[in-house]
C-alpha cells in the first residue's frame, strides 16, 4: 500500500519533466501524415497557378499573301508583328496580387498543420492519462490479487466464510475489467496516432505531463499569442490582398498599348514601318473597382470577427485552465495530508473492520486518484489548445 500512494503521488504532481518523445512523435507525424502531404502539394500547384497569367501577353505575328485579279495587279505580301503592353503587369502590380494569394496559400497550410498537430498532441495526452491509469490499476490489481489469495486460503482454512470470498472476487474482477477497458482506449488511441502517423505505429510510454507554466497575465500574453497564430494571420494577409485587389483592378482601367512592326509588299512598291495602338477598356470592367472594395470591407470585418473569437476562446481556455490547475493542486495536497490507507489496511489486517468496510475506504482513495489523473489530462489538454500556435 506504501508503494501505492508513492506511485500515485509521483504520477499526479507533474515536478518530472517529459520526455522527448511528444515531440519526436509529433514531429514523425508532421513528416508521415499523409493529408500534409497532400496538402503541401496542393499548395505548390496553388502557387504556380497564382503565378499564371501576371505576364505581358504573348507576341503576334501574321503573314498575309493576296492574289492579285486582274493577273497584272500582281500579288500582296503583308508582314505585321505586335506586342501589347498590360501596364499592371510592366508595374509589378499583378506579380504583388500574386505574391500575396501564395502566402496566403502557405497560412492555410500552416493553419491545417497546426490543426492535424494539435489533434496528435491532444492524443498523446490522452495516452499519457492512460498509461497513468493503466500503472496504477497495476498496482491496484496486484493488491486485489493478494486480498483474494489471503481470502481464498483463509476460506480453506476455515477462517473465512463464503461471503468475504466472494466480496474479494468481485473486487478483484472489477480492477480486472477496469485494466481491460483502459488497455482497449489505449489501442484506440494508439490506432489513431497510427492513422495521424501515415500507417506507422506509435510508441508513447510516457505516465507523466511536463510541468508547462501557464501564463496569468492574459491581456499581455494574448498580445504576444496572436501574433503567432497562423488563423488570424490569415485573416491579416487577406485583408492586404484584397487591397492589393483593389489597385490591381483600378490599374486595369488604364489603356492597353500596342507597338509592332508592317511590312506591306505589292508590285513595284514596298511599304514598311512601326505600328502603335492603344485599347481603352471602357466597358469591360465595369463594377470590378467596387467589387473589390466592398470585398476589402467583408475581410475588414471577418479580420475583427476572427481576432474576437481568438480572444474570447483563449480566455474561456485560460479560465479552465486556471480552475483545473487550482483543482489538481487540492487533489494532490489532499492526496498527501488526508491519506487513511495505512490505518485502514491495519484494521483490515487485526479484523476490526470488514472486508466490506475496507473496500469502501478504499474505493473513496480510488476515487480521488482517479479525479486527479482526470483533472491533470484536463488541465493539459487546456494547456495544449492555449499553446495551439506554439506548434
Amino acid at each position: 500500500m506504501k508503494t501505492l500512494i508513492l506511485l500515485t503521488i509521483c504520477t499526479v504532481s507533474g515536478i518530472h519533466p517529459l520526455s522527448a518523445q511528444i515531440k519526436d512523435q509529433l514531429a514523425a507525424i508532421e513528416k508521415n501524415n499523409t493529408t500534409l502531404k497532400s496538402l503541401r502539394e496542393s499548395v505548390e500547384a496553388e502557387k504556380l497557378g497564382n503565378k499564371t497569367g501576371i505576364y505581358l501577353s504573348n507576341p503576334e505575328a501574321g503573314v498575309n499573301y493576296l492574289w492579285g485579279k486582274p493577273g497584272e495587279t500582281g500579288n500582296r505580301t503583308d508582314i505585321n508583328i505586335k506586342q501589347n503592353f498590360d501596364l499592371p503587369a510592366l508595374l509589378g502590380i499583378k506579380s504583388k496580387v500574386a505574391d500575396g494569394q501564395n502566402n496566403l496559400a502557405e497560412l492555410q497550410y500552416k493553419v491545417n498543420r497546426m490543426n492535424i498537430l494539435l489533434t496528435a498532441k491532444l492524443y498523446c495526452i490522452e495516452l499519457i492519462y492512460y498509461n497513468a491509469l493503466k500503472k496504477e490499476l497495476n498496482v491496484r490489481l496486484e493488491h486485489a490479487e493478494t486480498i483474494a489469495e489471503g481470502y481464498k486460503s483463509q476460506m480453506e482454512k476455515g477462517n473465512a466464510n463464503r461471503l468475504e470470498y466472494n466480496k474479494a472476487q468481485l473486487n478483484l474482477s472489477a480492477v480486472q475489467g477496469e485494466r481491460s477497458r483502459v488497455e482497449v482506449e489505449r489501442n484506440v488511441l494508439l490506432s489513431q496516432l497510427k492513422r495521424l502517423n501515415g500507417g506507422t505505429d506509435v510508441v508513447l510510454e510516457d505516465d507523466q505531463y511536463s510541468s508547462t507554466l501557464l501564463p496569468t497575465r492574459f491581456e499581455e500574453w494574448f498580445a504576444q499569442a496572436a501574433g503567432k497564430d497562423p488563423a488570424l494571420e490569415y485573416t491579416r494577409q487577406e485583408t492586404e490582398v484584397r487591397k492589393k485587389q483593389v489597385s490591381l483592378n483600378r490599374a486595369m482601367n488604364w489603356p492597353v498599348f500596342s507597338a509592332g512592326y508592317m511590312s506591306e509588299k505589292t508590285v513595284g512598291q514596298h511599304y514598311q514601318g512601326l505600328t502603335l495602338g492603344v485599347s481603352i477598356p471602357l466597358w469591360e470592367n465595369k463594377h470590378r473597382v467596387k467589387q473589390a472594395e466592398a470585398a476589402v470591407l467583408a475581410s475588414e470585418a471577418r479580420e475583427q470577427e476572427a481576432k474576437q473569437q481568438l480572444y474570447d476562446q483563449l480566455q474561456m481556455l485560460h479560465q479552465r485552465a486556471l480552475g483545473l490547475k487550482t483543482t489538481v493542486e487540492n487533489y494532490r495536497k489532499a492526496l498527501e495530508n488526508n491519506n487513511n490507507t495505512d490505518l485502514v489496511e491495519k484494521a483490515l489486517q487485526v479484523g476490526e473492520i470488514s472486508l466490506l468496510d475496507y473496500m469502501l475506504e478504499l474505493g473513496l482513495y480510488y476515487d480521488t486518484v482517479n479525479q486527479v489523473l482526470e483533472a491533470e489530462r484536463d488541465y493539459q489538454k487546456a494547456l495544449a489548445e492555449l499553446s495551439a500556435m506554439e506548434l
